[in-house]
């Protein structure tokens, strides 16, 4: 079997960090720049800077955003579920009315 994981250098609040994985190297650095930005938001907005400190509660806020996300996910999907049962109903009622 092939190793198609490959290492990439990203900076995270000042320090590098070889990531390996098997996505392209664009996508790696974009994760790697989004988790980079929300530690400095984190950061600007604390007396006590610790970059253990500032991870943690980074890692809580993009833990929030995805939550947040895939509720709204769940939700859109009901949606359509709901939505399709209703077409579906609505068709096979017209459909018997033309069978009569």
């Amino acid at each position: 079997m092939e190793d198609r994981k490959q290492s990439v250098k990203v900076n995270i609040f000042g320090e590098d960090y070889p990531i390996r994985g098997e996505a392209d190297s664009g996508y790696i650095l974009r994760v790697g720049k989004y988790v980079d930005l929300r530690m400095r938001e984190v950061a600007e907005r604390l007396s006590n800077k610790s970059p253990l400190r500032v991870a943690v509660l980074a890692g809580i806020n993009i833990t929030d955003e995805l939550f947040k996300e895939r509720e709204d996910k769940e939700k859109k999907l009901a949606d359509v579920e709901k939505r399709t049962e209703t077409l579906l109903e609505w068709l096979d009622s017209r459909v018997s009315q033309e069978d009569i």
